[in-house]
């Protein structure tokens, strides 16, 4: 299991450099894609029941002692993490390998190299790695949400480049910031030289992890700088758009990663610095995505604006700053993430049967396969509104239930039930208009093969199983939850003899943790 913990960045790398060199015929190109994002999934499943016990384990790479080296960290969250980007990239490939792949060059690649990104952002424990693996995940998802070269995908894709390059540069302002006042970019490293920093210094330290706050809301798509996601997500090709749902996700992972680990309540001059701004944020974003919602005119932007909602429902955990809270938002982030990847393929589905029409909320020909399609549309509304039986109505619960004794419960909650009571009539109106009121005419001939249902119900699958295992879900991730609060653990696997509290690395019972491969 040692070398496993960097193998989630390396196949898919090794996997998109062999695309690109070899140009191979598309029939191969499917098989290596196909082959090495379920190679992916197994590992990401072998990495989940490593971390299930509770010890991290740290991987050096080129043996660098830390702080010095690379180091990648696998701990419950990050092996989450690479496990529902698994799921969702199978998924994704299995749906673009119908045909979605052939309108532009070297997908398969790309989609790889997005993969490679994603993981790395996951296990890496290196603010700077981090801007490393954004920068691959990013280049990768520029070309992606182009592929297809149609003309409408322009503008959006402008914007996007635009806003994450702007996110980029600021998240170099803040690294050098924070590197300047700390000598040290290993997060483990900076949060024991944080907590032992100077109050002269706070000034600066807090500026910079303000700032990061600010690149990683971009990232999450946090009001108010959510603007360029909704036509952006909307205008890319349906197996884009359902690996995009891991997108926003990786926002609100690093913000749970870092202000915990290192601006977390033992920060010292910087003891919870983003908790009084992140709360009104997700809030916010939770409630203006909401009308977004309601005021959608196609299927597509509805999950557009659902993908911004799920984000401030997660980041509305995350801001209550308690163990059941985040704990609550980790289950939610599982649920989110599968549901708005299989409302993007059902709406693709959607469109294509609908000729000229595509996904408009208007009044058409009835559908092709309209049974087995509005099912699929029934299942995947109730999943994103969180009402019973599926895992949403768990998950807002766990976040409603976490949220009773803050201060902010009144708007935590009214801000969460006025997003299911919104969501659920914009939902209705789209199924209404969509499968309900249509004319009287003949379906045409469908558009695509049944084997292009397989991928959504696989997703669909997925949530049903995450609603019939909810509650080994739901402690697994209050675990990661208890896990990621206490960072003394994973402080203790990166630095080894040179952690403030002893030279040993140990699990949750004292026992040695795994230390990876040096």
């Amino acid at each position: 299991m040692d070398h496993a913990i960097v193998a989630p960045v390396v196949l898919p790398a090794i996997a998109g450099a062999a695309l690109v060199l070899l140009r191979l015929p598309l029939a191969a190109q499917r098989a290596i894609g196909v082959a090495a994002t379920l190679g992916l999934a197994v590992i990401a499943i072998m990495l989940v029941a490593d971390a299930s016990g509770g010890a991290h384990a740290s991987y050096s790479l080129g043996d660098w002692p830390s702080p010095f080296g690379i180091v990648l960290v696998l701990d419950r969250m990050s092996a989450l993490m690479v496990l529902l980007t698994a799921l969702i990239a199978c998924g994704s490939l299995l749906y673009a390998v119908q045909g979605g792949d052939t309108t532009g060059t070297h997908f398969h690649a790309l989609f790889q190299f997005q993969l490679m990104g994603l993981n790395g952002a996951f296990l890496t424990g290196d603010l700077f790695n981090l801007f490393v693996f954004f920068e691959v995940l990013l280049i990768a998802s520029y070309c992606l949400l182009l592929h297809g070269g149609k003309t409408q995908q322009l503008i959006p894709g402008l914007h996007y480049v635009a806003i994450n390059f702007a996110g980029s540069f600021l998240f170099l302002i803040a690294v050098s910031l924070l590197y300047g006042m700390t000598g040290t970019l290993n997060m483990a490293d900076m949060a024991v030289r944080v907590a032992a920093a100077a109050p002269a210094d706070a000034a600066l330290i807090r500026s910079g992890a303000l700032l990061m706050l600010v690149v990683f809301a971009v990232k999450a798509a946090l009001l108010p700088l959510y603007f360029w996601l909704p036509k952006a997500y909307s205008v890319a090709e349906a197996p884009v758009a359902a690996l995009f749902a891991i997108m926003t996700k990786v926002g609100a992972y690093v913000i749970l990663r870092v202000y915990s680990l290192i601006f977390g309540p033992d920060a010292g001059v910087a003891a919870d610095v983003a908790i009084p701004w992140l709360l009104p944020a997700a809030l916010l974003t939770l409630v203006v995505a909401t009308f977004g919602v309601l005021a959608s005119t196609t299927v597509r932007s509805m999950a557009a604006y659902l993908t911004i909602a799920s984000v401030g429902t997660i980041c509305a955990g995350i801001g209550l700053a308690t163990e059941q809270a985040v704990g609550a938002a980790i289950y939610y982030l599982l649920h989110s993430t599968l549901t708005i990847a299989l409302l993007f393929l059902v709406a693709d589905l959607i469109r294509r049967g609908r000729g000229p029409l595509e996904d408009r909320l208007e009044r058409g020909d009835a559908l092709p396969r309209e049974g087995l399609l509005g099912w699929l549309f029934f299942a995947a509304a109730i999943a994103a509104v969180g009402v019973p039986p599926l895992s949403g109505f768990h998950g807002k619960v766990l976040l409603l239930q976490a949220s009773a004794d803050h201060a902010a419960a009144v708007w935590v909650w009214a801000a969460v039930l006025l997003n299911a009571f919104l969501a659920l009539v914009a939902l209705a109106r789209a199924g209404s208009k969509v499968f309900w009121h249509t004319s009287d005419a003949e379906p045409v001939a469908a558009p695509y093969r049944t084997a292009a249902f397989l991928p959504p119900l696989g997703l669909l699958a997925c949530i049903v199983a995450l609603t019939v295992w909810a509650a080994p879900a739901a402690t697994y991730a209050s675990a990661a939850s208890s896990q990621l609060m206490r960072p003394a653990g994973y402080i203790r696997s990166v630095l080894g003899a040179s952690a403030p509290n002893g030279p040993s690395k140990t699990g949750p019972t004292g026992a040695p943790a795994s230390t990876g491969a040096r």
